[in-house]
């Protein structure tokens, strides 16, 4: 029940609060736990599933037929502090970046397309970087497609070297949807975050992400699937990460950027009026 602030209200001593509960806690938990187990164990997804069903049920029974509350004591008239009147001054209005007016960072930002454009360039050339290694190091181009399948199938990591050598058309379709999705959402986000960054962006885009990317993905494989990460040639991996990260950070840097809407005058912005300038900075 949401309290309603009238003059009776004011004048009451209690007010109705929704009660506290962990149940959306439980249910957060069961969630995680679902999805944790499809990298370890079935037995963590079946207990995830059984831990939030309860608490979906626990929640719903908090509200349903009756929510429950909690009934607060008001403090007294005199206690209470004074009414805050609404005051609103003229103020004189800055232009971007001038007279000490601080812009929001970025002015500028590349397109999202750029971002699609870099992230299915730079797969490519992962792939085929990756694809260079299972031809001279593992005598098989199926080995790198068989080996980033078994993020989704946990039995590839397991499987002999001559099995992970041959053509698999389960692992292969994995390999090809799971690469390209990684590559397509890594490359917007080199849209979103290169115009954020200092300058020298394939220095950050090229060098520094891929590294910090490689690593992240080293630490936490070694913990989720050991046996996966004694697998993983880790310095083919930087290699094509680098790689990825030049291509695509070279496709998203030679966009052409778009001005943000704090430079677009108010009435723009609110869609007041349309102006040409405006129309021009929308295409």
């Amino acid at each position: 029940m949401t309290p309603t602030y009238d003059g009776h209200a004011e004048s009451s001593d209690t007010i109705d609060l929704p009660a506290p509960t962990a149940w959306p806690m439980v249910l957060a938990l069961g969630i995680t736990l679902a999805f944790g187990g499809l990298v370890t164990h079935a037995a963590i997804s079946v207990m995830g599933i059984v831990l939030a069903l309860i608490a979906g049920v626990g929640w719903w029974r908090e509200v349903f037929p009756e929510q429950r509350v909690e009934r607060i004591t008001l403090r007294t008239i005199e206690l209470r502090p004074p009414t805050v009147m609404p005051w609103r001054p003229a103020v004189e209005r800055a232009s971007i970046g001038g007279g000490g007016h601080r812009a929001r960072v970025p002015v500028e930002i590349q397109p999202y397309s750029a971002g699609i454009k870099g992230g299915i360039v730079g797969g490519i050339v992962m792939a085929a970087l990756a694809l260079a290694y299972g031809l001279v190091v593992q005598r098989s181009v199926w080995y790198p497609i068989n080996l980033l399948s078994a993020v989704a199938m946990p039995s590839l990591a397991h499987a002999t070297v001559a099995e992970l050598r041959a053509f698999s058309l389960t692992a292969f379709v994995i390999g090809i949807v799971v690469h390209g999705l990684i590559s397509v959402l890594v490359g917007l986000l080199y849209a979103v975050i290169l115009p954020m960054l200092p300058r020298r962006h394939m220095l950050w885009g090229g060098l520094v992400a891929p590294l910090l990317w490689t690593s992240l993905v080293w630490a936490v494989l070694g913990i989720v699937d050991p046996m996966l990460n004694a697998r993983v040639d880790w310095t083919w991996f930087v290699v094509s990460q680098i790689g990825f990260g030049l291509t695509t950070g070279f496709v998203v840097a030679r966009a052409h950027p778009l001005a943000t809407m704090q430079t677009w005058p108010l009435a723009t912005r609110a869609g007041v009026e349309t102006s040409t300038a405006g129309s021009e900075q929308t295409r």
